[in-house]
Order: C-alpha cells, then sequence, then structure tokens
C-alpha cells in the first residue's frame, strides 16, 4: 500500500502542475498530508483506538529540524523536475534515492555496504545517467532530470535522519514533516512571488499529498516495525516502477527505446539493493 500510493505522486503531480506552480504544488502536498494524518489521529483518538507510541523529545530535535528542511527541499526539487522532464523518468529515477540513502549512511553513519549493493549503486546510477540525457546521441542534458537526482540526494539525507525516530510515533512524525515541511514551502512560494492557484486545484493537491505522503510514509513505518527493513524496503523498491506505469497509462506516452534499456537496468540494481544477505 504505502508503495503504490507513492507511485501516484509523479504522474497526478505532473498534471497539477499546469495550474498549480512548483513551489506551491510542494506546500500543498505536505500540508495534505499533514491535515489528513491530523484528522486521523483525532478520529483515533475519539474513538479510543489510538495505541501508545513513544513521543518524541527535545533529544531528537536536530533530527526533526533536519527532516523537515529537507522535506522543504526535496519536493521542490521534484516539482521542478516534474516541470522539465517525463512523468515516467520522474518515477524511474526516484529510484536513485536508494543510492543517496546508502552512500550517505556510509559516510556519516560508517555503514558498512556489501558487494552487492556495491553493484546495485553502480547499475542504478548508470540507469540515472541514461535516464538524465534526452538524446543519448548528442548527449543533450535534461535539467529536469537534475532536479529529480537533487530530490532523491535531499531525501537520501532525510532518511537517514528520520531513521533515528523510527521508534517514535509515526502519526507524530508524518504530522511534524507536514505542517513544517508545508509550512515552510508556502512561505517560500510567496517569497518568490507565485500565487494561490484556484480552490478546486489547492484541495486536489492537498488530497494528493494526504494519500501519496502522508498515508504512504504512515504505513512504511508501521510495515518496517512487522516485516523488518529489509522486507519493507523489497516491497517499496516497486513504487518507482509503479508510478512509471500510471504515468504511461494516465499520459499515453510510449519512451524511446533507451527508456526500457535504462528500465532493465534500473530493475536489476533495484533487486540487487533489496537482496541484501
Amino acid at each position: 500500500m504505502a508503495a503504490a500510493l507513492y507511485a501516484l505522486n509523479s504522474p497526478f503531480s505532473k498534471l497539477l502542475l499546469n495550474e498549480v506552480s512548483p513551489t506551491m504544488m510542494a506546500a500543498f502536498l505536505y500540508l495534505g498530508a499533514g491535515t489528513g494524518m491530523l484528522i486521523l489521529g483525532l478520529v483515533k483518538r475519539l474513538s479510543g483506538k489510538e495505541k501508545a507510541e513513544k513521543p518524541l523529545t527535545k533529544k531528537e530535535l536536530p533530527f526533526i529540524v533536519g527532516m523537515v528542511l529537507l522535506d522543504i527541499a526535496a519536493p521542490i526539487f521534484l516539482m521542478l523536475g516534474l516541470k522539465n522532464t517525463t512523468a515516467a523518468n520522474a518515477s524511474l529515477l526516484n529510484n536513485f534515492e536508494i543510492v543517496a540513502t546508502s552512500l550517505i549512511a556510509l559516510v556519516v553513519f560508517k555503514e558498512l555496504i556489501s558487494k552487492k549493493l556495491w553493484l546495485a549503486i553502480i547499475l542504478v546510477t548508470l540507469s540515472s545517467i541514461i535516464l538524465s540525457f534526452e538524446d543519448i546521441s548528442s548527449l543533450s542534458f535534461s535539467f529536469g532530470s537534475m532536479f529529480v537526482l537533487l530530490a532523491c540526494i535531499c531525501w537520501g539525507f532525510e532518511n537517514n535522519c528520520t531513521r533515528m525516530l523510527s521508534s517514535k510515533n509515526p502519526l507524530e512524525i508524518v504530522v511534524i514533516k507536514g505542517f513544517g515541511s508545508g509550512i515552510g514551502s508556502l512561505i517560500l512560494a510567496f517569497a518568490v512571488g507565485e500565487r494561490l492557484p484556484q480552490a478546486l486545484y489547492i484541495l486536489s493537491a492537498l488530497v494528493l499529498g494526504f494519500v501519496a505522503y502522508g498515508l504512504s510514509i504512515y504505513f512504511y513505518i508501521y510495515a518496517q516495525r512487522d516485516l523488518g527493513a529489509a522486507k519493507t524496503s523489497t516491497y517499496y523498491a516497486v513504487a518507482p516502477f509503479i508510478g512509471a506505469g500510471f504515468s504511461m497509462l494516465i499520459f499515453w506516452q510510449l519512451p524511446s527505446v533507451t527508456y526500457f534499456v535504462a528500465l532493465a537496468i534500473m530493475a536489476l540494481g533495484t533487486y540487487l539493493s533489496v537482496s541484501q544477505d
């Protein structure tokens, strides 16, 4: 569910970006996540179904601040990327987050990387390079792809911040992510002169944010507890491929042969990354 819901993000955001500016779009996606999860939390509390969870404390404040700031930057980069590349490309490039997260964990947290994961990193990076060129024959670089890769790097750092909070209340984490990053992006949007879109598009972005960000992150954290990190990653790694499929169906755009070559390399790299011993 977490993977399938997040897969809706790229194609439907691409549609809404025809009417909503990128920074404003990023703001409403996260505000939708925060608002939706806050309402869900209130419903659970009123119905008496709320489970006891460990609350966040001042000790986690540096990681909370880092998480929020990175979640402001990442979706803005992703929306800018979607503006300038296809939704199918952006969906597949999202798997570069595996590379970013692994390398940051190696450098910052001194985590060991197996030979299999190094091979996966090389393959995913190679696929990302192929996807980043609009025309391989003329080496025409896609700036849209560059912004998507920047988003993945931000989310790689953010994943390493959020992992320090994983034992805490998932709903509380998503609400803080949503409102902190959403309000920050909204202030930034107004600062750069972006205007509010029509109410219908605001509502659509809020609903998409609740589903693709709020519920997806919430399900992911709970899945990690019951299945363990490896199995959860295995399931969640299919999200970019589902997103690419949705994009082809929605936009009726058949990618080039180069795209399918990159897809095969990305699929092998993803498989290796989630099949660790």
